[in-house]
């Protein structure tokens, strides 16, 4: 007699165990509304042509035309000339920027970590 009352209660316990919701402890997130992740917005290429550079190893900086703007750019070290067009990603920009190898001070220079050569990186 003790074993059929047994069975509808061991029966009643795992039905209630496999519907429950997931606990706390191994989903700390559960019932949350959390913002979606996405990745970083991809910011696009700028482009200008080279007016002249300075070299400062292991920098170079490179003055620039972009439209009738001019820009002074701060890349690592990478052959370029008067002419040549480049591409790059503004990283960071810095105002009245004094460079101790060079003894000069540049209005504003954008330091960049990529930069392309006439479709080369």
């Amino acid at each position: 007699m003790k074993t059929f009352f047994l069975l509808p209660v061991l029966a009643f316990s795992a039905s209630v165990f496999a519907t429950s919701p997931t606990t706390p402890a191994s989903n700390p997130h559960a019932g949350m509304n959390l913002p979606a992740l996405s990745a970083p917005e991809a910011r696009p290429m700028q482009q200008a042509t080279v007016l002249s550079t300075v070299s400062a190893p292991p920098y170079i900086y490179i003055e620039a035309a972009q439209g009738k703007n001019t820009v002074w750019l701060a890349a690592t070290s990478v052959a370029v000339k008067k002419g040549d067009v480049v591409q790059f990603d503004q990283d960071m920009v810095m105002s009245n920027f004094y460079s101790k190898t060079l003894k000069r001070t540049f209005p504003s220079v954008i330091f960049v970590s990529r930069l392309t050569v006439g479709g080369k990186k």
